[in-house]
């Protein structure tokens, strides 16, 4: 049987395709049906598709360390402005710790005049509260 199928393929001329995979042979069965034209048209689409594929591939890494420059230089910039909002921060609750001593010593030492001073001081913005709410 082996010699029959070894002397039919020989006729057909199968013999040229014996060292290739039947996933191969169908492949070369399939270029014989197809326009060389339009093969190398579909290669040539390929290839400019490849070149801007690189190119925009290009730009983008460019842009990246671009982004990556600027977020460094950002986070720089951040932690500085952060740092000096805390400074701030704990300048104000000190000013504000003083602010309330000063008041509490003032309101022992001189109750009535801290009371006349309070209500004087209250009064004004009061009246301006009163007149942003009217308007």
């Amino acid at each position: 049987m082996e010699n029959y199928l070894s002397m039919h393929e020989s006729e057909l001329g199968f013999e040229c395709f014996s060292n290739f995979t039947p996933a191969e042979v169908f492949v070369q069965g399939l270029a014989g049906f197809t326009n060389q034209h339009d093969i190398d048209h579909i290669i040539r689409a390929q290839k400019q598709m490849l070149q801007r594929f690189e190119k925009t591939n290009e730009m983008l890494v460019n842009c990246n360390t671009l982004s990556q420059v600027h977020l460094q230089k950002a986070n720089v910039e951040f932690k500085k402005h952060a740092q000096l909002l805390n400074e701030i921060k704990r300048d104000l609750e000190n000013i504000f710790k003083r602010i309330k001593t000063m008041k509490a010593k003032a309101a022992t030492q001189y109750p009535h005049q801290y009371e006349d001073a309070i209500s004087k001081i209250q009064t004004p913005i009061e009246e301006e509260d009163e007149k942003i709410k009217d308007a």
